[in-house]
């Protein structure tokens, strides 16, 4: 009996570490396959955009060959050409032969090109030895990138939102139909970055965040002021509701620090001598004077789509005209989902200040990319259709980004 149970004892025993030696050279296996997908899932934001984004910049190598011109001047064309001149010289050493919409050139022209992209840019290239424009396509490249990763928050948090939604939603981004500034030494990149963190901090009501990533927005474009209108309104519904003061007012107090700091040192250059606010008006004459673009209420887009429509039947005014429209479209979608209202808000503002401005009436579509909140409304009915659906509907969206972006650098002759 004694026996029995000692050698029962050592069998298990000697099974039980037999099992245990097994069971870590099954889980050594298993946690590296975890691992791996977990590092999967972790980098698949940045491979479906930079997968997007490398489709366009392949049918634009293609059709640029086609047109007698090469992919790096096409990524480098219209205003890519002013942020590396400032990158290169600052505000005062800008080349000679960059002019305005005129054909002008003055010493206060290049003042209408913000400057955090290409200070960015010059940071880049100084610390690692890189030329200009390869510092600005790996900018680009990587504001891309930390913007997509913001969208798969976005896609989380908002109501009804899931992984899925934040998925979709950095692919149609990617391939928004003019997508391809994303990949160009334009400072778009940089701005939906700054822009799309923002958003993330307010709904999770993280308010020096929101406020620190709005003022960096200023810093990069004019389109900041929508950021800070959504990061205004947000604030000042949580004080009303919550109670709670002071975190939200200094997130308030920081946000417009990019915007209006850049917009009064201009002032300061332009007109040294005037009251504040008409410095801060300096800029925005400055941008009539040399490229026509103005606030006129929509008059001028009204106009350019009736021409578009009655006369012209050019493929890409026709197109631009079609995405104004599928945008509004967008946004009364966003309105009756009751889709967050700082998301809607941020939206509706790059869309108004897009509709109602003035100048180039063929940069409305490149001008449009930041509005990624209005993708939302597409990435959620997209999310409940199959993936067979899915994956042709993205696929279709990534080839026409692709075309229709590469059309724009290589055979339309104006502006983009």
């Amino acid at each position: 009996m004694s026996s029995t149970s000692v050698t029962d004892l050592t069998g298990a025993a000697g099974a039980g570490r037999d099992g245990n030696s097994g069971g870590a050279h099954h889980r050594q296996p298993d946690e590296r396959r975890d691992g791996l997908r977990r590092a999967g899932f972790f980098l698949l934001p940045a491979i479906l955009f930079l997968s997007v984004r490398q489709l366009g910049v392949l049918v634009l190598s293609v059709l640029s060959g086609v047109n007698n011109t090469t992919t790096h001047d096409s990524l480098t064309a219209w205003d890519g050409q002013w942020f590396l001149g400032i990158a290169q010289g600052g505000y005062a050493g800008v080349p000679p032969g960059l002019v305005d919409a005129f054909g002008r050139r003055g010493f206060d022209t290049p003042l209408a090109f913000f400057p955090g992209y290409p200070t960015a840019v010059r940071w880049l290239a100084d610390l690692t030895g890189l030329a200009l424009p390869t510092a600005a396509f790996l900018l680009s490249g990587f504001f891309g990138v930390v913007t997509a990763y913001a969208l798969i928050k976005l896609g989380r948090m908002i109501r009804g939102g899931s992984d899925r939604v934040g998925y979709l939603l950095v692919v149609l981004f990617a391939a928004s139909p003019m997508g391809v500034v994303l990949s160009m030494a334009y400072s778009e990149s940089m701005f939906c970055a700054a822009a799309a963190w923002a958003l993330v901090f307010v709904l999770d009501r993280q308010w020096l965040a929101a406020g620190a990533c709005t003022a960096v927005a200023g810093l990069v474009r004019p389109t900041a002021a929508a950021v800070l209108l959504a990061v205004g309104v947000a604030v000042l519904l949580h004080v009303v509701r919550k109670r709670e003061v002071w975190h939200p007012l200094a997130g308030l107090l920081v946000a417009p620090v990019g915007l209006v700091g850049y917009l009064t040192w201009v002032g300061v250059q332009l007109r040294p001598h005037a009251g504040w606010f008409d410095q801060l008006q300096a800029w925005t004459d400055l941008q009539r004077r040399g490229w026509d673009s103005r606030f006129d209420w929509g008059q001028a887009t009204v106009t350019f789509a009736g021409k578009a429509l009655g006369r012209s039947g050019n493929v890409l005014e026709i197109a631009t005209i079609a995405i104004l429209v599928a945008a509004l479209v967008l946004v009364v979608i966003a309105i009756k989902q009751r889709l967050e209202l700082p998301l809607v808000l941020y939206g509706v503002g790059v869309l108004l200040m897009d509709l109602g401005s003035n100048g180039l009436m063929n940069s409305k579509a490149r001008l449009l990319v930041p509005a990624f909140t209005l993708l939302i409304p597409l990435a959620l009915a997209l999310a409940k259709r199959r993936t067979s659906t899915v994956v042709l509907t993205l696929c279709a969206a990534a080839v026409a980004s692709a075309w229709f972006g590469a059309y724009s650098l290589t055979i339309w002759q104006y502006a983009i």
